[in-house]
């Protein structure tokens, strides 16, 4: 099958080499390969987090001040570095030395040591543009006790940042104080960030003999021509919205599904249509493309030293897309694109711009624009509530911008069904019955992500008739449709879901063997064969490591509660809970919970003063003034 060929392809475990390369630092490399790290040392990946004293800030440290709702801070520069005087909302003020710097432009963010170890993302950035200081969220409403403060688990840099700013970075978060340890190799994307530990390399320069298991040049793995999936791969673990398996970074060429669970098309990420919406960072935007589809990798556009873009303007998309095409992909139409009998624009105007009809531009961080990577062609006509047109054209609605790609292109083969209606029925709940999506989620001919998307938006649809019209779909070449249809064996009878999911117990990827294994949580040891509760076990094993590897997100510790109340273990799951409203007090969804397993493990009282701790964070929640009015007080 295709996925067993590209895992063959990628990364061979460090354990089995006998010996483990170690970190030797970017600096080593640069004595070689002098033009690669001069191109990378400007670059994004260079400065994506500097010490302050390598001279990369460029905000105004000279005694100036930003105030907003309520809060103010003074930053300054004295002998000592550079400061920042915060007054919160409650009157409390601290002053913080900037630890370190993390980005260079279009906006600068700044570091501070809250505890020993103990790294925030300060709200209050640098607009390196228009030179000013301007606040990240400036419309909500953040006092120090909430969990979306600056100093809250959600702005925490060893958690929730570091690993992709960093090198070899390993977190070494202690629960049980709630502090960290963390440490990386390198601060920035250093060069083994992406060819990984270069010690034994520098034993092959020097004609020593390699460990078993190594590339040709001791290195984990070798880019070059014929490693485009293993290339994006690498470049998807920091660019896409996932959850993270391990406690820091993966050594390079491990392959994407042992290291993470990409988040599917869902609502509040995408658009029903698969267009960005939230921060998604690209990787789930380009598995939706025909570039991707057709052998496409990010270091056709990309320069992999500097991280810009390989050519200017519309330059980098006609290195393909032009009367030459290009012999790589003999599926491409040889065609002049760049002209205004194509885009019907005027020539360097916006419009004439490929980028701005075929990647939407949305705006994260208050200043950073980021571009969407499925390069779809404008669809007004599917009324989904955003379109390339009426993004420049504000003044007119999607009709009319349909009405004129139709004039434009009366024969465009574009305008058949798209997999966005169905997912926006189905999303809004409006969709009669599965049948849509289960047509999508079985169309070969649509991107793995999409059939995924609609195996997970096929849950709430679950019966035994859906699962067996899925049940194809956990032999699925792509980890992402195996990894999401196993959900949906459910409602299958108990000898069906077991005898469909225990392949999957031995996938050849983390991901999907961690699905499956939560699935068997709620099938009885003695249901299964001595061989099929090994396997079972092994992928809970990987699933408890993965989950210890998060225990500072409070969403974690949602996942713990909710499996111990499925082994009925009510004091697990009050615990569980607690570390969530300790982690955020404004999680609604713990509060409830833990009022009733505080009258289930220890009474009505101990139920009421949960109550009243509860209602102090979230005064408004329909579901605490409801149990309030059940408790009586």
């Amino acid at each position: 099958m295709k996925f067993l060929a590209l895992c063959a392809g990628l990364l061979v475990p460090v354990a089995a080499f006998g010996q483990s390369p170690t970190y030797v630092g970017s600096d080593q490399c640069a004595e070689c390969h002098k033009d690669e790290a001069a191109a990378w040392s400007k670059s994004h990946h260079a400065l994506a987090w500097t010490e302050v004293e390598d001279g990369a800030v460029v905000a105004d440290f000279d005694g100036t001040r930003f105030d907003h709702d309520g809060m103010s801070v003074e930053f300054s520069s004295a002998q000592d570095g550079l400061n920042a005087k915060v007054t919160e909302k409650d009157g409390v003020t601290t002053e913080y030395g900037v630890h370190s710097v993390v980005g260079i432009e279009p906006l600068q963010q700044y570091l501070f040591e809250t505890e020993p170890g103990r790294l925030q993302s300060f709200d209050v950035v640098w607009d390196t543009r228009n030179k000013r200081w301007f606040h990240l969220y400036p419309d909500q409403d953040l006092p120090p006790d909430d969990g979306l403060h600056w100093t809250g688990p959600y702005k925490n840099w060893n958690a929730r940042c570091a690993e992709c700013h960093a090198t070899g970075f390993e977190k070494n978060y202690e629960p049980e104080t709630r502090t960290y340890n963390s440490t990386q190799a390198e601060i920035g994307v250093g060069c083994e960030a992406c060819h990984g530990p270069g010690s034994t390399h520098i034993d092959w320069v020097r004609g020593q003999s390699l460990p078993s298991g190594l590339g040709d040049t001791g290195f984990p793995v070798d880019w070059g021509k014929g490693q485009t999936e293993a290339e994006i791969q690498q470049c998807a673990g920091c660019h896409s919205r996932r959850e993270a398996h391990g406690d820091g970074n993966p050594l390079p060429g491990t392959p994407y599904h042992d290291a993470y669970n990409l988040a599917v098309l869902r609502p509040g990420l995408y658009h029903p249509d698969g267009q960005i919406l939230d921060e998604v960072y690209v990787y789930g935007s380009f598995l939706q493309s025909k570039m991707y589809d057709r052998g496409v990798g990010c270091m056709d556009c990309h320069e992999p030293h500097s991280a810009t873009l390989k050519a200017d303007g519309n330059g980098v998309c006609t290195q393909c897309h032009s009367l030459a095409a290009n012999p790589r992909f003999p599926t491409l139409t040889a065609k002049d694109y760049d002209t205004p009998e194509h885009h019907y624009h005027a020539d360097g105007s916006e419009g004439a711009q490929c980028k701005s009809c075929h990647m939407i531009e949305r705006v994260y961080m208050g200043a950073d624009g980021r571009r969407d990577h499925s390069f779809r062609v404008p669809r007004p006509d599917l009324g989904l509530g955003q379109d390339a047109c009426t993004d420049c054209h504000s003044d007119q609605d999607q009709t009319w911008a349909a009405q004129q790609i139709e004039r434009w292109f009366p024969d465009s083969a574009h305008r058949k069904p798209h997999f966005g209606s169905a997912f926006q029925a189905a999303t809004l709940g409006r969709a009669e019955g599965p049948e849509e999506l289960l047509d999508i989620a079985t169309d070969r001919d649509q991107p793995g992500i999409v059939r995924a998307t609609a195996a997970y938006l096929l849950q709430p649809f679950g019966s035994v008739d859906v699962a067996a019209r899925m049940a194809g779909l956990l032999e699925d070449e792509d980890a992402l449709v195996r990894a999401n249809a196993a959900p949906l064996q459910r409602q299958a009878s108990l000898s069906d879901q077991i005898q469909r999911l225990e392949p999957l117990l031995s996938d050849p990827l983390k991901n999907v063997r961690i699905s499956a294994a939560k699935e068997f949580l709620n099938i009885q040891p003695q249901a299964l064969t001595t061989e099929q509760r090994q396997l079972s076990g092994q992928g809970m094993s990987e699933w408890q490591a993965a989950i210890s590897n998060r225990l500072d997100f409070p969403e974690t510790h949602l996942v713990l509660g909710g499996m111990a109340l499925t082994f009925r273990n009510a004091a697990a799951a009050e615990q569980a809970f607690q570390e969530v409203v300790a982690l955020d007090p404004q999680r609604a969804e713990a509060w409830p919970m833990l009022v009733q397993l505080a009258q289930i493990n220890r009474g009505p009282q101990a139920a009421r003063d949960v109550l009243e701790r509860g209602l102090k964070f979230i005064p408004e929640d329909p579901n605490l003034l409801q149990l309030k009015e059940q408790l009586g007080r």
